[in-house]
């Protein structure tokens, strides 16, 4: 991996320019003292600028909270995958080993292979549910709308990332009795220590498909709500708050523990699950006052 990273990183070197951005055009209060046709001048934005442009819009501001939450929550999620997978594996298989002084292993590789399907599985979904060219009987596209399927990505991250933690509590296995105790659920789960281990593992997956679901919406919202002009000085600002979260977060462990991280990015999920309700309301407003107005 390391000679790929050199080869790619002298490749970039050589072959990738600049990405500068747009220049922000001024007003001349002192156009007397120009030229003619040189009545404006151009700057690169600034943090300032990018305030302006926030707060002129609400749905950039959505669009930055989902931003920051979402990722906050994913780098949370990175740094803390491992010891929670690592107790799961150790109480579940502890049963299965013959010498109890010898460590069990967690296949990390394993479980990071897997990981990276779930992330190939959810942008692949992206795609075939928003940008399917199939309409209805009345013409209008059956493709889902990108505001609605953010919506419905991050319910799931946060019903994912809500899951896995309460499966890593002490209370999980009452939690479990409690539900084994109904019909329906007693065929499924009926080896405690295996449903927990299941049930942590299914949810860390479906919670990797929304990450890989996450990337290329975000990218389309941000193309359509960001302004060319100020998009890379915007999303620096939004990484603000994102980075705050995750150094308070790391700063805390010890105290907070893998239980108390998750808590903590299942929170960010549902303010972005929120942020992502409240953005779909009102592009849906402004798309009925446009059509109310034809």
């Amino acid at each position: 991996s390391v000679l790929f990273l050199i080869m790619g990183g002298i490749l970039a070197s050589f072959m990738w320019k600049e990405n500068v951005a747009g220049g922000v055009s001024t007003s001349d209060d002192d156009a007397g003292s120009k030229s003619e046709g040189d009545d404006t001048t151009t700057s690169k934005p600034t943090i300032r600028d990018a305030i302006k442009v926030v707060k002129s819009d609400p749905k950039i501001m959505l669009v930055g909270a989902i931003q920051s939450m979402f990722e906050a929550a994913m780098y949370i999620f990175v740094l803390n995958w491992p010891p929670a997978v690592s107790k799961a594996v150790s109480s579940y298989f502890a049963k299965f080993a013959t010498d109890s002084s010898v460590a069990i292993g967690t296949p990390y590789g394993t479980v990071f292979s897997c990981f990276m399907a779930s992330c190939l599985l959810g942008s692949t979904l992206f795609g075939q549910l928003t940008g399917s060219k199939k309409v209805d009987k009345n013409g209008k596209s059956k493709a889902m709308s990108t505001e609605n399927f953010a919506v419905g990505m991050l319910g799931i991250a946060a019903v994912a990332m809500g899951t896995a933690t309460l499966s890593i509590s002490s209370s999980a296995p009452r939690i479990l009795s409690t539900l084994t105790s109904l019909p329906v659920l007693s065929t499924i789960f009926s080896s405690t220590p295996g449903a927990i281990f299941s049930i942590l593992m299914l949810s860390l997956f479906l919670f990797e498909s929304c990450v890989g679901m996450y990337f290329p919406t975000i990218g389309t919202l941000r193309s359509k709500y960001f302004p060319d002009s100020h998009r890379s000085v915007v999303m620096n600002l939004f990484g603000i708050p994102l980075n705050a979260m995750v150094v308070t977060v790391f700063l805390n462990i010890e105290r907070l523990g893998v239980q108390g991280a998750l808590g903590l990015s299942t929170a960010a999920l549902m303010v972005a699950t929120a942020c992502g309700l409240k953005l779909r309301g009102l592009v849906n407003g402004e798309a009925k006052e446009a059509s109310e107005s034809k």
